[in-house]
């Protein structure tokens, strides 16, 4: 199983670099990050850490191609893909639907999944040919080139949460599946189940594909206080997730409502009160690391090759819900602790 982490990047730089550089020397598979403007550009980002690293993939987990134009995240990450000597790799899907509200956009008209495919159609076809004619529902190119190449062939997934349309599409179109905010067997049996199903129609083996759990995570030597941790962040999460995946984490929409109704008033304390140990556990993975090692093995357990932790610290808790937790380990600390603690019962 692989382990990758997933950042935020709203941090100082110097120390989001320092944090990629330890991930490359610990071990990791590669480091993601939202293409979001709500932060600061990973793309920027990545290619600052390239020449710092050595094995480290990287690359957005997701792009949306309802912001991002899908042939200028082809651009980006063929030049990424350059400068890392065959490193990039990009995750696709809708974007926020928060974010996209904020630009006056309504996500139910954007048929997102049918854009989706078309986009990662585009992708695809620029990274791997380098010019693309298309007449398509919605993007259109009529000879369009670039001079932007990748070292090599670069992965090209579709990142995912409800399913089961987007699970099928991303196993039929795409090197897989980055499926968020799943916690249960049940959750990734689904998502394995219908990535197959795609794999399957377009002749693949579901097993060659890369089906990633991305998931919220804080590990300590204090259970109590990694578990606080990830609490405070439950419903600023959960507010992105839909009941389907709510109930294949074990989770009714309304144990749930009371947390979102808190969050979405902009109640953000009250959201954290209201949110039970119980519910948190269900919706995040936090703890020691033997703790996270148990809940991780259930996800492995229903099909998931890779594990993507978006890791949770005093920093991100404090900038997104104004909280302070004391004691929680650093990222560069948690980092550590999954590749000395975590990693090595997986490999």
């Amino acid at each position: 199983m692989k382990f990758s982490y997933v950042m935020l990047p709203d941090y100082p730089l110097t120390e989001s670099l320092a944090s990629i550089q330890l991930a490359d020397q610990l071990g990791f598979h590669a480091v993601y990050a939202a293409d979001e403007t709500w932060h600061k550009d990973l793309w920027l980002l990545f290619a600052a850490a390239a020449d710092k690293t050595t094995n480290i993939r990287m690359g957005p987990s997701v792009s949306g191609v309802v912001l991002r134009e899908p042939s200028l995240v082809a651009q980006a990450t063929a030049t990424l893909d350059e400068l890392t000597n065959g490193r990039a790799e990009v995750v696709l899907g809708s974007g926020n639907f928060g974010l996209l509200a904020q630009y006056g956009m309504d996500w139910t008209t954007q048929k997102p999944l049918s854009r989706v495919k078309e986009g990662a159609h585009v992708v695809r076809t620029l990274l791997d040919e380098g010019a693309i004619t298309l007449d398509g529902e919605f993007f259109t190119y009529n000879g369009l080139f670039t001079f932007a190449r990748p070292a090599g062939r670069v992965p090209v997934k579709i990142g995912s949460m409800a399913g089961p349309r987007s699970f099928q599409v991303a196993g039929e179109v795409s090197d897989g599946c980055h499926h968020a905010l799943g916690y249960t067997r049940e959750a990734y049996q689904y998502m394995y189940d219908n990535v197959k199903i795609g794999a399957e129609k377009a002749g693949k083996n579901v097993d060659d594909l890369d089906l990633a759990a991305w998931c919220v995570f804080a590990v300590g030597e204090d259970s109590a206080v990694a578990k606080e941790a990830a609490k405070s962040m439950v419903g600023l999460y959960a507010s992105a997730m839909p009941e389907s995946l709510l109930e294949r984490n074990g989770v009714s929409p309304g144990e749930m409502k009371p947390v979102m109704d808190k969050f979405l008033g902009g109640d953000l304390a009250g959201s954290i009160d209201a949110t039970s140990d119980e519910l948190a556990d269900k919706l995040s993975i936090a703890g020691t690391p033997e703790e996270c090692v148990a809940k991780i093995q259930e996800i492995k357990a229903g099909g998931a090759n890779h594990m993507i932790c978006a890791i949770t610290d005093a920093t991100l808790v404090k900038t997104f819900m104004g909280r302070d937790i004391p004691g929680i380990a650093s990222v560069d600390d948690q980092l550590r602790l999954i590749a000395e603690r975590i990693m090595p019962q997986f490999a």
